[in-house]
């Protein structure tokens, strides 16, 4: 039985890969969320903000890899706004509740994408609906298993997402 391959520190390309899939998302729902008002568009981003500062002040400071490299590359940039935390990670239980806001994040402009091809249908609109649901949830999914989570050491010492998404296996 071969060992599992382990990073210490994630290669460039993962977190430049990991980061383009969630930054597009975050660019391709803010455009959708436009053009329903400048006003919409401006809490959308203020939302994503919250959710990045929350993953980096409470998730991140408790990771194996704060300071270090990780498939997302937040380990690093944690360690230079936030102190280590103290509590560990994997003793921190999360439900499908918990990440709800998350999902947001794509289902908010996925939900406005709908209402703006009812209200006037545009080719444009359908491929960015289409677009933002592959990156959201098939293009996670494949970063999330096959570049980040595959590798990750904090999954190996326990993790919460494992606990909720992860594959038993016996």
């Amino acid at each position: 039985m071969a060992q599992e391959k382990l990073c210490e520190n994630y290669p460039l390309r993962t977190v430049l890969i990991s980061n383009l899939v969630s930054i597009s998302t975050y660019l391709i729902g803010a455009f959708i969320i436009y053009n329903i008002g400048p006003v919409w568009l401006a809490i959308y981003l203020f939302y994503i903000l919250l959710l990045e500062i929350r993953v980096l002040k409470k998730s991140c400071t408790n990771c194996y890899y704060f300071g270090k490299t990780c498939a997302f590359g937040k380990g690093r940039l944690s360690s230079m706004l936030f102190r280590k935390g103290s509590v560990k990670f994997a003793s921190r239980p999360i439900t499908r509740k918990d990440v709800i806001p998350d999902f947001m994040v794509t289902v908010v402009p996925m939900i406005a994408a709908v209402g703006l091809l009812i209200m006037n249908f545009d080719w444009l609109f359908l491929a960015l609906l289409i677009a933002l649901f592959l990156l959201g949830f098939a293009g996670t999914g494949l970063v999330r298993g096959r570049l980040a989570c595959k590798y990750c050491k904090q999954r190996k010492l326990g993790c919460p997402a494992e606990k909720l998404f992860g594959k038993t296996r016996k």
